[in-house]
């Protein structure tokens, strides 16, 4: 594996899995892979869950981890061509990225959207130029668009906590899945939501997405799903809840992009919109604010699972390195 931005990157969904749990029972049988390699970790943003659970799985692998924060640790980098670099950018991307190849076997990339700019944020120009010069094999660590590493661990968690419940005698064969739009006082990226649908519609589920209507998600990724736009009638029988906000993706209105255009806050999750759900699991990537995307008691009841969710992305992730270091 060269490169690791979307699902079909990862392969037969059944056969990473079954690598998740194999490397979930014994985090250290590959070490050996990592052996005298080294990844960099490039963040042009801010992170917690990404650069923790990414360092810890390749270290489980032998690997050695260089971490570099763009903004505090680094040049401000210029990432346009063509421009007269007269500005507070000393150095341009395109000179950095094969330097910073020299330096490692492998580059994590975290790059959010800008949110000004659609054609920009979804053409990945950052993520691209780095798959492009680096000469390395390059994984997403959250871009502009998707968050695969994200979207896998969130899988793995739903494989684990789906017990296919007996109603009226019948084994459900598939757990119903709803990606539900919460509200936010910042404007956010729709990576998250993105990757979580393209996973969701690739994995054996019942995948419903429900939001104000306005806030419809790029169709390459909604794929199949059946959107919803009345959100207790997309909640009912649900055996997982997860929630997420986005800032508005300009399908229906390119001028919207990167607004926020609704803040209902009837769309926070609260242990009324929980009782509509087949006693389902509460799911959210983190972090989250509190009483705005949901509330307190819902995200401390049992039904929650945010933390093995957050624990996850360590597997996730270390299938991922893994596989690139099988390709070296």
């Amino acid at each position: 594996m060269k490169s690791f931005i979307n699902v079909e990157d990862i392969g037969p969904l059944d056969k990473a899995l079954a690598e998740a749990f194999e490397i979930k029972n014994d985090r250290f049988k590959y070490q050996h892979l990592g052996k005298n390699k080294t990844l960099m970790m490039i963040f042009f943003n801010n992170s917690l869950r990404t650069r923790l659970s990414t360092q810890k799985a390749a270290m489980n692998l032998g690997m050695n981890v260089i971490v570099l924060d763009v903004n505090a640790g680094a040049w401000k980098l210029e990432t346009e061509r063509g421009v007269i670099m007269d500005g507070d950018k000393s150095e341009h991307l395109l000179e950095a990225i094969p330097v910073m190849g020299c330096y490692c076997d492998m580059i994590g990339v975290r790059s959010f959207a800008g949110l000004s700019d659609r054609e920009y944020d979804y053409a990945e120009t950052v993520l691209q130029q780095f798959i492009k010069y680096s000469g390395k094999p390059v994984f997403a660590m959250e871009t502009a668009t998707v968050h695969p590493l994200q979207a896998f661990a969130d899988l793995i968690t739903i494989k684990e906590y789906w017990r296919q419940p007996v109603c009226g005698g019948s084994p459900a064969a598939r757990p119903k899945v709803v990606l539900t739009w919460a509200p936010h006082c910042r404007a956010l990226p729709q990576a998250v939501p993105n990757s979580f649908a393209q996973w969701m519609n690739a994995a054996d589920v019942d995948f419903v997405i429900t939001h104000p209507e306005g806030y419809e998600l790029d169709p390459k990724f909604v794929g199949n799903a059946r959107v919803e736009y009345d959100q207790k009638k997309a909640f009912e029988g649900a055996d997982f809840i997860y929630a997420k906000n986005w800032s508005n993706p300009g399908v229906t209105n390119p001028a919207d992009y990167g607004k926020i255009t609704s803040k209902d806050m009837s769309w926070t999750v609260d242990t009324e919109h929980m009782s509509w759900t087949n006693n389902g699991k509460f799911m959210h990537c983190l972090p989250v604010r509190r009483g705005l995307i949901v509330t307190d008691d819902a995200i401390e009841s049992k039904n929650s699972i945010v933390i093995p969710e957050a624990a996850n992305r360590e597997i996730s992730c270390s299938v991922v390195i893994k596989r690139m270091l099988e390709s070296l």
